[in-house]
């Protein structure tokens, strides 16, 4: 499912206009970015929790010379479905 297919899926369900639907769809986005970056976690109950893990700095290597490079150190972002979510997926 592309953005555009939620977009669309969220204006029917609702039945709202599409455009209304993007904004929602938009705002909803960029709230969980915007949160995720004060390192914060959003938990969304029947779906789950989005939240920031930290990837320690490590040692790696260029696959076309073999040499050993530095990777800092990175926040990344993770999603944890929740127990609904898991069992609706499994019915």
């Amino acid at each position: 499912m592309s953005k555009q297919d939620l977009i669309d899926a969220v204006a029917q369900q609702a039945d709202i206009t599409k455009e209304k639907a993007a904004s929602a769809v938009n705002a909803m986005i960029g709230y969980i970015e915007v949160t995720l970056a004060k390192g914060e976690e959003v938990s969304v109950p029947p779906l789950g929790k989005f939240k920031i893990s930290k990837r320690k700095a490590r040692d790696g290597r260029n696959p076309t010379t073999g040499a050993t490079i530095k990777i800092p150190a990175s926040n990344v972002p993770k999603f944890q479905p929740s127990k609904t979510l898991k069992d609706a997926v499994n019915k």
